[in-house]
């Protein structure tokens, strides 16, 4: 059996989410994935993709999509969902790998660390450059090819995890020289963030070209749709520094970026964050602000203030966690349903009902 979903359903896709994105759609954006239908064929014989088993480059990029696609024909998409690979699998911010960065993921997860000939090398002395023959880079776009021959338009390949810019960064100078260096060589600092800046945009521009291909819009690992180029970019390392840091060493990118693409989101991921909400608040080109809440906690209802502060500034508002209740919560606190997306929610098949009647109150 083939993936359940038509081309006339990416249709009603592309027009929706474009209401949503011009402030016109009059409701969330509410995507739900049921887990656990019946496929119709056999499951192939290769695992499916994850950060365990990523290294393994004797299973081919056509193996691999091939058991995606298994897995994607046990989905039953309702409300705003639609078929969505977000690549997250080859680990959070691939970007060093196509500066030659190194990948271990004998823990089960993907870590990054620099080239062995940065190793130890002081800050002045590193300068970031394109790696064209990468290995991971190579195999990251050679998988993004089979997808697009395999699917076209009916799935929709995301943007691999990029990462930001001093995030990045840590993989070449570590959390703790990178500290340091912010109040020792600042310059340098500054110097390095920009390179990433340009390297950053050359790689997504580069993917962009073969994911394109597909004719389907853009997305990212939050998600989104877009007609136009989106990303979530971030700071992670941000929770380790004060605002004024941020406003020196982090925003000015930031912002170039938010100008360089045509749509935007910032990915707070946090409490520690929330200290920079303002100043990212003050960004003229962001468009969305995505609320992660502490690893401790699922719901991301718990903080009304933010979500009111964030829509009277002008922002949409995405989240990752949380179920119905918090879409209900943020649209109280807001008093406009607009402007909420939560990113595709899946749930195992026996909870269809539940979905359905959910679903329903907003008129899908």
């Amino acid at each position: 059996m083939a993936i359940q979903f038509s081309p006339e359903r990416w249709d009603r896709i592309r027009e929706t989410y474009q209401l949503w994105w011009e402030g016109k759609l009059g409701r969330p954006l509410l995507p739900v994935v049921l887990t656990g239908v019946e496929a119709g064929r056999p499951m192939p014989p290769v695992p499916l993709l994850s950060q365990a088993n990523c290294h393994d480059f004797d299973v081919s990029p056509e193996a691999v999509i091939d058991r995606i696609d298994y897995e994607l024909s046990t989905y039953c998409f309702l409300g705003d969902a639609f078929p969505v690979v977000t690549l997250t699998e080859f680990g959070p911010g691939i970007l060093p790998l196509f500066a030659g960065a190194v990948a271990d993921n004998s823990s089960g997860h993907v870590w990054f660390g620099p080239p062995p000939g940065l190793q130890g090398k002081a800050i002045r002395d590193i300068h970031l450059e394109y790696a064209p023959d990468s290995r991971w880079a190579a195999r990251i776009r050679d998988i993004c090819r089979a997808a697009v021959r395999r699917w076209g338009g009916q799935v929709m390949v995301c943007m691999p995890d990029m990462g930001g810019g001093l995030d990045c960064l840590v993989t070449f100078l570590t959390n703790e020289t990178l500290l340091y260096s912010l109040y020792d060589e600042p310059e340098e600092v500054r110097r390095l963030t920009w390179e990433l800046h340009d390297l950053w945009f050359r790689v997504y521009d580069e993917l962009n070209r073969i994911l394109r291909a597909a004719g389907n819009g853009y997305c990212d690992w939050t998600t989104l749709y877009s007609d136009d180029p989106v990303y979530a970019l971030q700071c992670d390392f941000s929770f380790m520094i004060g605002p004024k840091m941020f406003d020196e060493f982090v925003l000015p990118e930031l912002s170039a970026s938010c100008r360089r693409l045509p749509r935007s989101i910032y990915h707070v991921d946090g409490s520690g964050q929330l200290p920079h909400v303002d100043s990212l608040l003050r960004i003229p080109e962001l468009d969305v602000v995505q609320w992660v809440p502490d690893p401790y906690q699922e719901e991301s209802r718990l903080w009304p203030d933010l979500f009111r502060k964030i829509y009277r500034a002008g922002k949409k508002i995405q989240i990752i966690k949380g179920g119905f209740e918090d879409i209900d919560a943020i649209a109280e606190a807001t008093g406009d349903p607009e402007g909420i997306h939560r990113s595709h929610m899946y749930l195992p098949a026996g909870a269809q009902g539940q979905a359905k009647a959910h679903l329903a109150r907003y008129g899908l």
